[in-house]
């Protein structure tokens, strides 16, 4: 059996409520919705850190942080960390990034937002060990981005939306793959295998969007009317809080449905390769680095142990085994970014780590946040903490409870039940979960 081809699309900011198959109503995904029917919805996934830099590299090493070397928000990836790209290469794969990597070192007296990130340099040595790679670092620059890499040795900005830039040069690489037998030569993995057929191809597309500035244009989609936005029921009403939590909305979902066209753009384009190549359609993952508060309990932005800051997106098209993995599955397994390496890994090996997840589902996700990133708006302390479906445990970093949310009858986390004596058994079992998983 020849092994898949296999694309990961990572957006940042994108939390799982925020999708049309998830039932948002302010959410317009027709492109998403279409690829979750076609594959299997982890309506439970989770981001181990839900800040970029700590999720980025936690996805491509299967390691969480600090354990993979980032504890800080300007730590860099460490250039001898083993990551998912490294793993693929050792299996025959051409890898290929493509986007935001946000896992260099940076200059901390740099603006965050601007051309200063958006064009620094990533040297090869710290890309991860993809063996082709254009993207940029940061920059925070949802349209009009700076790329550089394999084929660019300094920086070139690109006209127009980010998300349809990356995607158009992803799915441009792939295509060209399709059209010859050994792909493009620049890339330094082997392009053929034994039997001098093109080599299967691992590719991640890293979109910025949805991330602010949500004011941002929006490859012309309009903002929402504001007054027109649902809220749920954990964003206080009648004050700045409410008002904010729409004026961002409006934005965020013009960011949220222009970047599903262009992901559904670039799968319509990965499929059309296969086609041209005679290849099964490629394994694609969708997903989303961490989410956003967007006003959920009075906070805004990410680092938060809540629902709407770690529950991320997560779609799987395409597994080898669609028998037993299913075909338009909501999946009730309890996964995290973390487990995208593993599964990779088993589908280049033949193997179908989906229909595994069936029986049995595991327990707990563990979940934390190493350190306090002193930008405004985030989260103000490190926390560590376990999660079910049905209940999630939060203590600070003195090991003391803060949250504890039976999520089974209160999935908004209107009720904290830190200090519930009624409780105080049940939190003792995951107190006793989170000692035995330090870090």
């Amino acid at each position: 059996m020849k092994s898949p081809d296999i694309l990961w699309i990572v957006t940042t900011q994108w939390r799982a409520q925020a999708c049309g198959y998830a039932g948002d109503p302010n959410a317009r995904t027709p492109h998403l919705d279409r690829l979750a029917a076609a594959g299997v919805d982890f309506a439970q996934a989770v981001t181990p850190h839900p800040f970029g830099p700590f999720a980025r590299a936690a996805l491509l090493t299967g390691v969480p942080s600090p354990d993979n070397g980032v504890r800080a928000y300007f730590d860099p990836l460490p250039a001898d960390a083993r990551t998912i790209a490294h793993a693929m290469n050792g299996r025959g794969y051409a890898t290929a990034f493509f986007g935001k990597w946000h896992l260099a070192r940076r200059d901390p007296r740099a603006p965050l937002v601007g051309e200063a990130h958006a064009r620094q340099i990533v040297p090869p040595e710290n890309r991860g060990g993809f063996a082709f790679w254009e993207g940029f670092e940061s920059g925070f620059l949802i349209n009009d981005p700076w790329l550089h890499g394999t084929r660019l040795a300094e920086p070139v900005r690109f006209d127009g939306y980010q998300s349809d830039v990356v995607g158009a040069r992803a799915a441009e690489w792939i295509s060209r793959r399709a059209e010859t037998k050994s792909g493009d030569g620049a890339e330094t993995a082997a392009n053929e295998n034994g039997r001098g057929e093109a080599a299967p191809y691992f590719t991640v597309a890293s979109f910025e969007s949805p991330h602010p500035p949500y004011d941002a244009p929006a490859a012309g989609i309009a903002a929402r009317d504001p007054r027109e936005i649902v809220l749920p029921a954990n964003v206080p009403r009648g004050g700045e809080v409410e008002a904010r939590a729409r004026r961002e909305l409006a934005g965020y979902h013009a960011h949220i449905e222009a970047t599903d066209r262009a992901i559904g753009r670039l799968v319509e384009a990965v499929d059309a390769a296969a086609v041209q190549a005679r290849r099964p359609r490629p394994i694609v993952i969708f997903t989303s680095v961490h989410g956003d508060m967007h006003g959920a309990h009075g906070h805004f932005r990410k680092g938060w142990p809540h629902e709407e800051s770690v529950r991320v997106p997560l779609v799987v098209r395409g597994a080898p085994d669609r028998r037993r993995a299913g075909c338009g599955d909501r999946s009730p397994a309890l996964v995290s970014l973390l487990d995208l390496l593993r599964w990779t890994q088993a589908w280049a090996d033949g193997s179908d780590p989906i229909s595994d997840l069936r029986n049995p589902i595991p327990a707990w996700q563990r979940i934390s946040m190493p350190s306090v990133v002193a930008l405004p708006l985030q989260c103000d302390r490190a926390w560590r903490g376990v999660r079910t479906a049905a209940r999630k445990l939060i203590v600070d970093d003195r090991g003391a409870p803060w949250l504890f949310f039976d999520l089974e009858r209160d999935p908004l986390e209107l009720c904290n039940l830190a200090d519930d004596p009624a409780w105080r058994d049940e939190r003792k079992v995951f107190e006793e979960r989170i000692r035995a998983c330090p870090g």
